[in-house]
């Protein structure tokens, strides 16, 4: 179970026959969440020609868009099919248009707003999030070297370490490596270390 969004808020710019273009990009989970974001920017951009907004949502697969005024299909839909294309979701993308005097015509606009969007996906990141297992390993010092390599080798990425009498590491896994992993350690150890299943979350695995 896995899905892709974006890594952080980000914005990015460009100017086409004067009109300036602005995308903003955010995390959202929710509607009222995506609505609070398009809202800070038609507040911070009150003096804009245009405020397009477009997102999409895992939860209840919803996805919406507006013109906010550009000639139909020419903002809006562009900015929601280039998340669609990149295949994102729980994100809202913003893009802000001062228009500069120079008409673009449906299909400038169209090519304008999608490449404001995809410019804002860049900034913001692309990655992949998947259901982890959070995992903690108790090992002694000796073997804690093996360890800290054994975690990526199997697809892990560690989270914690706390150093005391034993070496406790803490870790997260896609959930279904856990198992394999669980299998290597033990078969590494001699059977003399075993790792604990302490939680799971949706976490970034690139």
């Amino acid at each position: 179970m896995e899905y892709k969004t974006i890594r952080q808020a980000a914005s990015a710019e460009f100017v086409e026959k004067r009109s300036r273009f602005i995308g903003y990009i955010s995390p959202v989970q929710t509607p009222e969440q995506a609505a609070e974001f398009i809202d800070s920017i038609k507040s911070q951009h009150w003096d804009a020609t245009h405020n397009v907004p477009a997102y999409i949502l895992r939860e209840g697969n919803l996805c919406r868009f507006s013109d906010d005024g550009e000639p139909q299909g020419t903002a809006g839909m562009p900015v929601l099919s280039v998340m669609q294309k990149e295949g994102v979701t729980d994100c809202a993308i913003v893009v802000t248009r001062y228009f500069g005097g120079i008409l673009l015509g449906g299909g400038g606009l169209v090519r304008a707003y999608s490449h404001s969007a995809k410019l804002a996906l860049d900034a913001g990141g692309i990655v992949t999030r998947a259901l982890c297992s959070i995992v903690r390993v108790r090992s002694d010092y000796t073997f804690y070297g093996r360890l800290t390599s054994l975690i990526p080798e199997q697809g892990g990425i560690i989270e914690n370490t706390v150093f005391e009498d034993t070496v406790i590491v803490d870790f997260r896994i896609r959930a279904e490596l856990e198992p394999i992993f669980e299998a290597r350690l033990v078969d590494l150890s001699n059977g003399t270390l075993h790792s604990e299943h302490i939680g799971e979350r949706f976490a970034d695995i690139d």
